[in-house]
């Protein structure tokens, strides 16, 4: 459902959030740590400036921070510069011309209540929801199998 742009403007946002103390961070080192194409992340980031999402300072010192706390910034707010209409969420994602509430297609009520769903999760999940890490024991629940006693 996202870009490969929204994708990486969220992956860089992660590590922003998760690397606080080191701001601002350069273009090239969240580059080179998120593995997002140097060329294709600056862009990305000028973006996410001019959107209000980051700040940018410039010379050799500068680099990138985000302009408010990771728990203010939604998830929506990363993608709509780069996914305006949330890919898939505006017209049909099924390729009909003529797909709305008064000529819907036969998979469009069905898809309405997943794109609801997905537009009420992008709004109400922050980076900070989703940059904090598990406790060691936490993730080794989470990999571990449920036993079922009956």
């Amino acid at each position: 459902m996202l870009s490969q742009t929204g994708q990486y403007a969220l992956r860089a946002l992660v590590f922003l959030a998760g690397h606080e103390k080191d701001w601002p961070i350069t273009g090239p080192r969240i580059a080179r740590e998120t593995g997002v194409p140097s060329r294709y992340l600056s862009a990305i980031l000028g973006s996410l400036v001019r959107a209000g999402v980051l700040e940018a300072s410039p010379g050799p010192t500068g680099g990138f921070r985000m302009a408010r706390p990771a728990s203010r910034v939604r998830l929506i707010d990363v993608l709509l510069p780069f996914d305006g209409s949330i890919e898939g969420i505006n017209g049909c994602p099924f390729g009909n011309q003529t797909c709305s509430e008064e000529a819907p297609c036969a998979g469009h009520a069905r898809w309405k209540k997943v794109k609801e769903t997905y537009v009420q999760f992008l709004e109400a999940t922050s980076i900070q929801d989703v940059s904090v890490r598990l406790p060691a024991a936490a993730k080794r629940a989470a990999r571990s199998p449920k036993k079922i006693t009956t």
